[in-house]
């Protein structure tokens, strides 16, 4: 069975991730792994450590906030349009313990003009949702990621 064909779009988006990671110091510095990346989508993944718990012994909501602001990152930049937040909310659903991976999916929703809607989804290794995360993005026109 042949490869399926990988489009210039694709390609961007990869490329992309790989320059936006490679400065983001806080998602590398909470050890968050960027699994995949397409248009308007993201896929990173995050261990829960123990400098992450709060005086619960569950993972800081700031932290989880976190892993799921770089999905919507990684997701809304994608296009190699550099694109900021806006804003967002978070629903803290379920706690995540020491241990629990943590995987953000973050899927676009809306993208008109310079404006676009993200919504993220944390769920961990048991398949159970931790949050919900919609942002709003901001893209800044002519101003590229990288250099084409």
């Amino acid at each position: 069975m042949a490869e399926p064909t990988r489009t210039a779009a694709q390609d961007t988006a990869e490329r992309v991730s790989a320059c936006m990671y490679a400065n983001d110091r806080v998602t590398q510095g909470l050890g968050i792994r960027v699994i995949a990346t397409s248009p308007g989508h993201a896929t990173l993944t995050m261990t829960v450590r123990a400098d992450m718990l709060n005086g619960y012994d569950i993972c800081h909501g700031g932290v989880i906030a976190t892993l799921s602001d770089s999905a919507f990152a990684f997701a809304c930049n994608s296009y190699n349009e550099m694109t900021v937040a806006s804003g967002f909310a978070i629903e803290l659903l379920s706690p995540a313990s020491l241990g629990d991976v943590l995987e953000a999916r973050c899927s676009e929703v809306s993208k008109a003009g310079r404006t676009g809607v993200y919504d993220t989804e944390v769920r961990n290794q048991r398949d159970e949702r931790i949050a919900m995360f919609r942002g709003r993005s901001y893209t800044i026109k002519g101003k590229p990621v990288i250099p084409d």
